[in-house]
This record gives structure tokens, C-alpha cells and sequence, in this order.
């Protein structure tokens, strides 16, 4: 059997198995204990996490998705295996421009103070609207994450909106740009959570960044 193989093995099983939602933690002091590696994902508002964190694992309601954005406003824990193995984070959308300023606020001290300080956190993977591309605010969020030593990966989301040009381009140009950070993997993710676009590869991407 060869590595590639047995990592994609390993992923099937994985997501096909026990994951289950542990706890929802609005502030820091009610994190779990950091005793497990931890795969975040973190995304502006609306970008999509939540319906591709149900996608990836295969559940449909496990992640609460929702078409109002900053509907999560907390850090929610999963804790996939049985006796767990690792945790995914559902960490709350940024950059929600409607949401009040303090609560605004509290949500982008919860991720920075998480992403900055969490020592079991393996990878954080950042959601990105193939439609969108690279707003500011993400921009500013892979800086924090290059000064802090934490490692991120780009996922593009809803790329089954784009035609194959398009994507191609737009996935060549954020691949550029990711080798001018020092924290970032330099090969981009393209899923879409709605047609099953790349989320065997995410799959097996969760399972490196915990290895």
C-alpha cells in the first residue's frame, strides 16, 4: 500500500467513524483542556464554514449553518474518534460589518487570542469565497498568523460557482500569493460543500495537519 493510499484509507475511515460536538466556548476560559491536536477553521462572515465543515465530515446537521451572517459567534468543538483522536474548531466569521461594534470586537480577540495562544492547534485552514478572493481583513489575519508561527492553509469555498477558467485563475494567483507569507501552505484547497468539489482532499489535508 502506498503513503497516498493509506492516507486516503485513513481519511474514509476517519470521517466515516464517531464525530460528535463537545462544547461551544465564548470566551477563552471555556476552552477544553488542550489535550488533543486541533484543526481550525476560520473565515470571514458567510464564507461558508459551518456547511463545509458538514460536508467534510459528512453529517448534515453537525455544524449549525446558517444564511445569516455571524449566526457563530462562539468557538465550537467536535471531536472526531472514538476514544477521540483530534478536534475540529468552528471558530466565529469576522469581518460582519452589521454585527454591533462590541460585539464585533469581542469575536476578533476570541479568534486572535485562540490562534495565537491554543498549543495543541495543528493548522488553521482559511476559508476564502472563490468569488471573493482575498479581502483586507483576511490578509490581516495571515499576517497575525505568519508573526505567530501558526500554520494555515487557503481553502477556497463555493468553487462549483466558477467556471473552470476562472477558478484556475483565481486559485494560481492566491497560490502566488501565499508564498510571500511564512505560515502558509503553499498549495490551495478548491471544494465546494453543495457538489463534493475537493473534500475527499480536504479530508486527507485534516489528517496530515494532525500527523
Amino acid at each position: 500500500m502506498t503513503d497516498q493510499t493509506a492516507l486516503e484509507d485513513m481519511a474514509r475511515k476517519t470521517f466515516s467513524g464517531p464525530i460528535d460536538f463537545l462544547k461551544s466556548a465564548p470566551t477563552l476560559e471555556f476552552l477544553p483542556d488542550a489535550d488533543l491536536p486541533e484543526v481550525a477553521f476560520a473565515g470571514r462572515s458567510n464564507v461558508g464554514k459551518s456547511t463545509l465543515l458538514n460536508a467534510l465530515t459528512n453529517r448534515k446537521g453537525l455544524a449549525r449553518a446558517s444564511n445569516t451572517p455571524g449566526r457563530t459567534q462562539e468557538l465550537n468543538f467536535f471531536e472526531v474518534g472514538n476514544p477521540p483522536q483530534f478536534r475540529l474548531v468552528d471558530m466565529p466569521g469576522y469581518g460582519f460589518a452589521k454585527a454591533p461594534p462590541q460585539v464585533a470586537k469581542r469575536w476578533r480577540f476570541l479568534i486572535n487570542d485562540f490562534l495565537r495562544g491554543r498549543p495543541t492547534l495543528k493548522r488553521t485552514l482559511l476559508l476564502v469565497d472563490a468569488r471573493r478572493g482575498l479581502k483586507d481583513i483576511d490578509r490581516e489575519l495571515m499576517a497575525m498568523l505568519d508573526e505567530a508561527a501558526v500554520s494555515y492553509r487557503i481553502v477556497l469555498t463555493k468553487s462549483d460557482k466558477l467556471k473552470d477558467k476562472p477558478l484556475a485563475d483565481v486559485t494560481a494567483t492566491l497560490a502566488e500569493q501565499a508564498k510571500t507569507h511564512a505560515a502558509a501552505h503553499p498549495e490551495i484547497l478548491t471544494t465546494s460543500a453543495e457538489s463534493g468539489l475537493g473534500i475527499d482532499e480536504l479530508r486527507k489535508a485534516v489528517i496530515q495537519a494532525i500527523g
